[in-house]
This record gives C-alpha cells, structure tokens and sequence, in this order.
C-alpha cells in the first residue's frame, strides 16, 4: 500500500543541505525526517526556555491562590 504525504519546499543555503544529510545519515533515518526531529528539538526547547522563565505576577498569585 502506497501512501502519499503531501510535501512543500523549503528553500535553505547548500551548506545547512549538506549538514541535513550528514545529520540524517548518522541518525540512520531521511533528510525530511531530521527536519521533523530538529524542529520538534527545537519546539522543546522553546517550551523549556518558557518553563525555566520567570513567573508573572499574575501567574505567581495564581498558583498561590487559595482552593478552599
């Protein structure tokens, strides 16, 4: 069974390209899918950045709110 994704293209310089394979062939996998790893990696660590920021002072009054 055949299974068609459907693809853009991305127009990035022959350096990262070849940076792409290299790192595609050491994680044994396609070019297409580094990509997906690297933003995911990239995703993530946008998400710990936010989480090791600061508070607000309405995000820290928030969390200090009574439930009872």
């Amino acid at each position: 069974m055949l299974i068609c994704m459907q693809s853009t293209s991305v127009r990035i310089d022959v350096s990262t390209h070849e940076d792409l394979k290299r790192l595609a062939a050491e994680l044994n996998t396609t070019v297409g899918n580094a990509v997906t790893l690297a933003v995911r990696a990239l995703r993530q660590d946008r998400i710990g950045s936010d989480l090791r920021s600061s508070l607000s002072d309405d995000e820290a009054l928030w969390l200090d709110a009574d439930l009872g």
